[in-house]
């Protein structure tokens, strides 16, 4: 099942490497992209996880552009209004995390 909300956002360059990474890396059938944290958001915040994965009872599955996006039900207040961007450079590349109170 779908859910109606959707914690966490991806851009349009997320999206493209998302499916990118999906078409090229051999990731299995019936795998989605999971977002996550870790940490426990004192001082040091929190780490965010991006990986794919298989859907849990836990779980709240959203579809964004094609993409399914998996996130832990008890992760969803920590990560709302979370952006997934994709940057490539010629300093770096990956995806990085953007809040909207850290704009």
């Amino acid at each position: 099942m779908i859910d109606n909300i959707t914690p966490v956002t991806l851009t349009e360059k997320a999206i493209e490497e998302v499916k990118n990474i999906m078409n090229n890396k051999n990731i299995p059938e019936g795998y989605s992209l999971r977002i996550g944290i870790k940490g426990s958001g004192g001082c040091a915040g929190f780490n965010y996880l991006l990986g794919f994965d298989k859907k849990k009872d836990n779980d709240l599955e959203y579809l964004q552009d094609g993409v399914t996006i998996l996130v832990e039900k008890k992760h969803t207040m920590y990560l709302f209004g979370l952006e997934v961007d994709f940057y490539e450079g010629s300093d770096a590349r990956g995806f990085t995390f953007v809040k909207p109170e850290s704009r």
